[in-house]
């Protein structure tokens, strides 16, 4: 596929592992001498608050993977423990992959594609510098099953139809794709660290203070490729519940792998031939969350063919819509924000949010439509504060996820779909087990009065330590009935220049 070559530089993203790794497995076999090396890059960093749940998980990965990397060598045949080292620096990618190609004296630098429009944007530049001193950069899939060009339609163009899309993507879907890559086959070609790079010979992956950050302290979820096997094990024990138990947030039904799909600490063939083979055994719950992946590759193919997603609607006359703005929307935003509109479920998520790094996927769906078709907030506002909370933050799934909600995206929800808070707190946390973990000052109502709390029974207000609500918990920010109705005359520019344009045709 490429070049041979004499040295060559793996350039680690978001594909924090060693096995089944496109771009180091196609450098260790077209080159005799392979680094990896990792830019903690300013650039993406300088943006973060100090306190970054992010930046703690790749630091911790990173720390694994180095010592992944070493007993990798060793295991080849490697005498000595500096073999097969990370080597890891800190500043703008842009400057510091071409600089270190240039230490190492390398031939070409491989790494797996990032289709974000800045990221495509780096690559390009870096790939310009690399030409400067006689490199070549080589990128790879490894993110998603498919991407770009590779599900098209009849038509060759893109798919902005999920069903369709996945009907596509399952058709084409063979043995080959799923082939994991065979690293340890080339492994032996894995080189010394050049002290004149790393001057210990068992370089170390910078501390969080080491590159401006501070402690976050318990991240709630295991790091690494260890912390991926470890999760990935536990979900197949109830993998096919999944369809089932997906749904319901105090029920523990996802697999939790999504920060790990995010980092790169497990292989996306991995996890899909895996499902795939459980749905030729008839499994209902692996079919389901095949189609999650589904998914995943999707909203992928979107932000590429259509990076105007990126701050506009992808539906560009959802772009008309006049949202609530001014000090209303920002206080409005900021009990969203801080788990404090009165309604529990939505209160409970953002708080769970807010204290983890993690949202169910079904209450992403709940508090966004809230934010949007409740509250009247731009859906972009949302979508910034999760892309700043969220431990697995992908910006293709944040964006398709937020302009569903919106009704803006590809596929999305009818405008006129809008989902009522109580009622899905009925539905799936009838119980209301996730809302008492989240929402302790409503622990002690009973569960019929724990979804719409400001309509309960002065009893049971009494009998739950005489909570009052405006004081112990807030009234409702807003009236979801009214709420409603303000949300379908919003949208209702975008009907209105429909109508226009198919009157122009006429």
């Amino acid at each position: 596929m490429h070049d041979v070559h004499t040295s060559a530089l793996v350039w680690l993203r978001r594909d924090l592992r060693c096995d089944d790794h496109a771009a180091l497995f196609h450098a260790l076999k077209s080159a005799k001498r392979v680094w990896c090396a990792f830019v903690f890059d300013t650039d993406i960093l300088d943006a973060l608050p100090r306190q970054d749940r992010r930046v703690a998980f790749i630091r911790e990965s990173l720390v694994e993977l180095d010592e992944a990397l070493r007993a990798l060598a060793q295991r080849s045949g490697a005498p000595s423990p500096a073999l097969g080292g990370l080597i890891v620096r800190h500043g703008s990618s842009r400057l510091e992959i071409p600089k270190l190609a240039a230490e190492l004296g390398v031939q070409a630098v491989y790494a797996n594609h990032d289709d974000e429009p800045d990221a495509l944007a780096r690559d390009a530049q870096v790939r310009g510098r690399l030409s400067d001193i006689g490199a070549a950069l080589y990128t790879l899939k490894d993110h998603v099953v498919f991407e770009r060009n590779e599900v098209l339609t009849g038509n060759d163009t893109p798919y902005g139809v999920f069903t369709p899309y996945k009907n596509a993507w399952l058709k084409k879907l063979e043995p080959f794709y799923l082939q994991p890559y065979p690293v340890e086959k080339y492994a032996a070609h894995l080189a010394p660290l050049p002290a004149s790079v790393c001057p210990s010979d068992l370089a170390h992956v910078p501390t969080l203070p080491d590159i401006g950050f501070e402690s976050v302290g318990d991240l709630r979820v295991q790091p690494g490729m260890s912390g991926a096997r470890a999760l990935l094990d536990d979900f197949l024990g109830r993998i096919d519940q999944y369809d089932e138990a997906r749904d319901f947030p105090a029920v523990k039904g996802p697999s939790y792998l999504s920060t790990h799909l995010r980092f790169g600490t497990v292989s996306i063939r991995e996890l899909a031939a895996l499902a795939w083979d459980r749905v030729q055994r008839g499994s209902e719950g692996a079919r389901v969350w095949l189609s999650e992946l589904v998914w995943r590759d999707f909203y992928h193919q979107i932000l590429f063919h259509h990076p105007h997603v990126v701050g506009h609607a992808y539906k560009r006359e959802y772009d008309r819509i006049k949202w609530v703005t001014g000090a209303k929307s920002d206080a409005l935003f900021a009990a969203w924000c801080e788990g404090r509109t009165g309604y529990p479920l939505v209160d409970a998520a953002q708080r769970q949010l807010n204290q983890t790094g993690y949202m169910h996927n079904r209450l992403r769906m709940v508090t966004a439509s809230f934010l949007i078709k409740d509250l009247g907030i731009d859906w972009r506002r949302g979508e910034a504060y999760f892309a700043e909370k969220l431990l697995d933050f992908d910006l293709a799934a944040n964006n398709g996820g937020w302009q569903w909600a919106a009704s803006s995206g590809c596929d999305a929800q009818p405008y006129f779909r809008i989902f009522n808070p109580i009622s899905q707190s009925e539905k799936f946390d009838p119980a209301g087990k996730f809302i008492r973990r989240y929402v302790p000052e409503l622990a002690r109502l009973p569960d019929a009065a724990l979804h719409a709390p400001w309509l309960a029974r002065p009893a049971d207000l009494a009998a739950a330590d005489d909570v009052v609500i405006g004081r112990d918990y807030p009234q409702p920010i807003v009236q979801h009935d009214v709420a409603r109705a303000d949300t379908l005359a919003r949208y209702a520019v975008v009907k209105e220049g429909k109508e226009g344009k198919a009157a122009a045709k006429g």
